[in-house]
């Protein structure tokens, strides 16, 4: 076999490796996209969840202390915004965040009366709210962590080429920013 022979094959050998790698790499993004849509999707189901205990919780506490309107408004306000789909895990966040403090605010009413602290119903209610929180928390971890992994590779050299070359784009977390939501929520009585 002459040179040019051996030429060709080792080329022809360089371009079915970079052409296998480049597919395993897109095929690689491919699975980071949608192991990072079906965490969200997970964390929706949790959010809307809670966002369905918010109206049982409310009607809860109104029995006991209906001149508290204004913290029932604000808890009402906050699902609704909350609730709303098609915004990005930054904006829901954002949503949640409020929805966190106003929830607080409708729980340090709840303190003021221990009846209501007593009542089964409540509790069965603070319990599942807990629980939900928890699953929520657990959920943020396991998108945020599929979404370092993709914004990882979406800039690591060289597969930021097939990255930008087939458009996957970096993935936002989900993140709580502010301080007083990061504090574990004080919802036992």
């Amino acid at each position: 076999m002459n040179t040019v022979g051996v030429v060709l094959i080792v080329l022809l050998v360089l371009v079915v490796i970079v052409l296998l790698w480049g597919v395993a790499t897109y095929n690689g993004f491919v699975r980071l996209r949608n192991l990072v849509q079906e965490a969200w999707r997970q964390i929706d189901v949790e959010l809307h969840r809670r966002h369905d205990l918010i109206p049982n919780l409310v009607e809860a506490v109104k029995g006991y202390a209906a001149h508290e309107r204004g913290v029932f408004d604000e808890v009402t306000q906050a699902r609704a915004a909350a609730s709303g789909a098609g915004v990005g895990p930054a904006a829901q966040a954002e949503q949640e965040n409020v929805l966190s403090a106003a929830l607080g605010r409708l729980f340090a009413v709840a303190e003021n009366y221990p009846v209501l602290r007593a009542s089964e119903n409540f509790q069965q209610l603070q319990l599942e709210l807990s629980t939900t929180e928890d699953r929520i928390a657990a959920g943020r971890r396991f998108y945020n962590a599929n979404v370092r992994s993709l914004n990882t590779k979406v800039e690591s050299f060289p597969a930021n080429v097939i990255a930008n070359m087939f458009g996957f784009v970096r993935a936002e977390y989900f993140e709580v920013n502010d301080p007083e939501v990061r504090a574990a929520p004080q919802i036992s009585f």
